[in-house]
């Protein structure tokens, strides 16, 4: 048997799995190719939670790190959520702890804690509202009060903080390893190899290299904009994990996209494999649960970020 075959027959178990078990697979933009394409919805962490609420599955197998498969148990207790990978965390996540939080908001009496989704449910249920890459703005800008308490991305923050200049963010000094190792001096050199490309940057880059784009978003964000531009550009220099790249080669195929530097990959995001999917359906593993007490505290703070929108 070939490896395609062995793919292709590894797909077909899957999906009779899926079936068998009424379950729904949720990919992250930085998974795989390969676990993308077998994915019903692929999205950021804003859109996979809101796809995930709404899904009458009873199985949710997502593809992605721990703190995303914890958002869809909070918003969906009622449902079994399954983690291919068991030790897929995120580095940005472990920056802060419940401890830490709950220390740093008795420096600030009355500053409204922000909390960005990557974080864990024990900090998002210390905080007053979540928000993602795609919506931390207008999530901070929805805030009457003026003092905010900004977790655990330092960089995010620091780009909310110029686009609503009216509040004082208070920031905590967490970063995203792949995206702050983008330095400025990696724009320049991408800029010199491809001098017609339009630069577009995820927030959570560091601030000095978000300054040198001509677009700033989300991965959605970025996806969109490369799709709808009516420029006339065919060149893009993409400033997010690479696994974003799947997806824009596949529905822009005229165009071309690189990456601002070569180092732009998750480890933890490629830890899972069809392999791992096709284990986690097979042996329903590995179940995702989250104390009553957290998990009610922190849908709280997620569910004000839905309302908001």
């Amino acid at each position: 048997m070939s490896i395609m075959d062995s793919v292709s027959e590894l797909r077909e178990k899957i999906k009779e799995l899926k079936a068998q078990k009424n379950a729904v697979i949720v990919a992250h933009t930085y998974q795989r190719d390969e676990v993308q394409e077998i994915a019903d919805m692929v999205g950021d962490s804003f859109a996979l939670s809101k796809y995930c609420a709404s899904s009458k599955a009873d199985v949710v197998v997502f593809c992605g790190v721990h703190f995303m498969a914890e958002s869809a148990k909070i918003l969906s207790p009622e449902k079994t959520v399954l983690l291919p990978e068991r030790d897929a965390g995120c580095p940005m996540a472990d920056m802060i702890t419940a401890e830490d939080l709950r220390e740093f908001k008795k420096k600030y009496p009355g500053a409204v804690v922000v909390c960005y989704i990557n974080s864990s449910a024990d900090v998002k249920a210390e905080s007053d509202i979540c928000c993602t890459s795609s919506n931390a703005v207008k999530v901070v800008k929805s805030i009457k009060e003026k003092d905010i308490i900004f977790i655990p991305d330092k960089n995010l923050g620091n780009y909310v903080s110029k686009m609503v200049p009216e509040k004082n963010i208070i920031l905590w000094e967490g970063f995203c390893p792949t995206h702050h190792k983008i330095k400025p001096e990696d724009v320049k050199k991408a800029k010199e190899i491809h001098p017609d490309a339009a630069v577009l940057v995820h927030p959570e880059c560091r601030p000095e290299v978000v300054e040198m784009a001509d677009f700033v978003g989300s991965t959605k964000a970025i996806i969109d904009y490369a799709s709808s531009d009516k420029s006339g550009r065919k060149k893009y220099l993409i400033g997010t994990e690479m696994g974003v790249l799947y997806s824009l080669r596949k529905n822009n195929p005229d165009k071309e996209f690189y990456l601002l530097s070569p180092g732009m990959v998750c480890p933890n995001m490629k830890k899972t494999t069809l392999n791992s999917v096709y284990n986690s359906l097979n042996e329903m593993k590995y179940i995702i649960d989250v104390d009553e007490d957290i998990r009610i505290r922190a849908a709280n703070a997620l569910q004000r970020m839905h309302e908001v929108g």
